[in-house]
Formats: C-alpha cells, sequence, structure tokens
C-alpha cells in the first residue's frame, strides 16, 4: 500500500523477465518470479518447491530437504535480480558474482509442496557491489536467513 504523499511503485517480474535479468537457467535458477520490487531497496522472490527438484533424488532418498545452500543461493538471485533490473534498459549484464555469505543461519527443512519466499532488503551498494539481508519464509515462517554480498560484471570484466 503506497503511503498519502509517496511515489512508491512497487513492480513485478514474470518468469520471463527473471529470465532476462538473471544468467541463470534450469535447474540453477532458483526464483519463479518476483513481487512487491521497490527500486534496489527490497523485493520478494517466490520459489515453488516441487518433488521433481532434481537435488532430491539424492538428499535425501526417502525424507527430501531443500539444500539449505540453494535457499541461500535463491536468496541472492532475488537481490541480483532486483540490482540488476535497475539498470538503465540499455545495459545488459551478463554475469553476477556471489562474493559472500554472512550470519547464514537455517531453522526449518524447506520440503517438496512448499513454497519459498525469498524476502531480501538491501543493506547497502556500493558502484556494482551489493549486500543484502535475506529471510526466507515458508507460510510465514523464516526457514533460513544470511546477508549475501554480489558484484554485477560484464564478461569482458570478469576475465583476468
Amino acid at each position: 500500500m503506497t503511503e498519502p504523499g509517496s511515489s512508491k511503485k512497487l513492480g513485478t517480474a514474470d518468469i520471463n523477465r527473471v529470465m532476462k535479468l538473471l544468467p541463470h537457467r534450469y535447474p540453477f535458477l532458483l526464483v519463479d518470479r518476483i513481487i512487491d520490487m521497490d527500486r534496489d531497496e527490497s523485493a520478494i522472490g517466490i520459489k515453488s518447491v516441487s518433488m521433481n527438484e532434481p537435488f532430491f533424488q539424492g538428499h535425501f532418498p526417502n525424507f527430501p530437504i531443500m539444500p539449505g545452500v540453494l535457499i541461500i543461493e535463491g536468496l541472492a538471485q532475488t537481490a541480483g535480480a532486483l540490482c540488476v533490473s535497475n539498470f538503465d534498459t540499455t545495459y545488459k549484464p551478463q554475469l553476477v558474482y556471489f562474493m559472500g555469505i554472512d550470519r547464514a543461519k537455517f531453522r526449518k527443512p524447506v520440503l517438496p509442496g512448499d513454497q519459498l519466499h525469498y524476502h531480501v532488503r538491501k543493506v547497502r551498494s556500493r558502484g556494482r557491489a551489493w549486500r543484502f539481508y535475506g529471510e526466507a519464509k515458508v507460510n510465514g515462517q523464516v526457514v533460513a536467513e544470511a546477508e549475501v554480498s554480489a558484484m554485477i560484471l560484464d564478461p569482458d570484466d570478469a576475465k583476468m
């Protein structure tokens, strides 16, 4: 809801737009859509977790649990898409480098049939580097949280 006198406009990104914003593809694209995008400040990514996910074959047979590292990756992908969505439309970044994970905590297993909501909020940004705080929630309950940092580079800039 917009407060009186505020010009806040919340954006969304369906799967087609998410795929334009991020270089990730199945099976490593871990965000189905993004809602409530507030500039580069905050957003909510959504991932519907299906028993058909390839990682459930080995994590774990007879008790499938989504790996915690993939939940954190989903938070990072949501944050990365939010950052890229705010560049000029002529800028086409190709690489989002994950730079760090801090204060990660896992509170509850994520199971097939759950719908993850990745709530990300910008902590700070400098140039093309960002730091976000994120909480992954299922049914409003926090299942994981972490601070993630990333940098967006053009492929030519990334060659060392």
